[in-house]
């Protein structure tokens, strides 16, 4: 559960660290608060929850079982642990 939470938040830092990148290329102040005005900073946000956003629909358009599977949970054989599978 970690995997999913840790990449929306990378997803999310992307606009941040690529803006971040334009202002160390064009030697401006990197840690000069003029160089993160507000209305730049409501800009990276918003492209940033798009992002996630984006991210969330494809995590959950693209991954887990198929419609119609069959999920037949763990249980234990001959005294072994058989992980559930998803037919």
């Amino acid at each position: 559960m970690i995997r999913p939470v840790l990449t929306e938040i990378g997803i999310f830092l992307i606009p941040f660290a690529v803006y971040a990148l334009f202002l160390a290329a064009t030697r401006s102040g990197l840690f000069v608060q003029s160089s993160w005005p507000v209305t730049i900073v409501a800009r990276l946000i918003l492209v940033a929850l798009v992002l996630v956003i984006a991210g969330l629909v494809g995590l959950a358009h693209f991954s887990g079982a198929a419609p119609n599977s069959t999920y037949t949970p763990a249980h234990i054989e001959n005294g072994r642990l058989v992980p559930g599978t998803e037919r």
